[in-house]
């Protein structure tokens, strides 16, 4: 089993060269940790699709009831939700081909970050995107 955090040099690269992000949980109340973070995403210049099937948009932005919606190929899997949803959240993943799968602070499932592993998912658990985005000071190649 892989750390749920890997070394900075992977995070950077990562970081570095996504251009979509998908972020489930995606609030559209804006004191919202999930709000705050897509936001900062944004402004960072990434493609971000909120994944909220309780609304269908997010300040202008669509909002897709499922990652499995998402009309575009997803570089990162953002989750803002509990660790008992990860496996329904790994399966649509895996389904959408997408690179990573990222959790925030306080997510973690052991079984499900087994599962992404093994279908070759980049798996970093339990750490703010935005947090290390900052901490890593990433400038995105993808997006010049």
């Amino acid at each position: 089993m892989p750390p749920l955090k890997p070394e900075d040099d992977t995070l950077r690269y990562l970081l570095t060269y996504a251009k979509v992000i998908a972020v489930v949980g995606h609030s559209e109340k804006s004191h919202r940790d999930s709000y705050q973070v897509a936001h900062f995403l944004r402004e960072a210049g990434y493609q971000v699709y909120p994944i909220n099937p309780r609304v269908t948009e997010i300040d202008g932005h669509l909002s897709y009831a499922s990652l499995r919606d998402v009309p575009a190929p997803i570089d990162i899997v953002n989750v803002f939700r509990r660790a008992e949803f990860l496996p329904e959240i790994v399966a649509d993943t895996i389904a959408t081909q997408a690179a990573t799968l990222w959790t925030q602070l306080g997510i973690s499932d052991l079984g499900a970050a087994e599962q992404a592993t093994q279908a070759g998912l980049n798996v970093i658990m339990d750490a703010c995107i935005k947090t290390e985005h900052q901490r890593l000071q990433i400038h995105n190649l993808a997006l010049d």
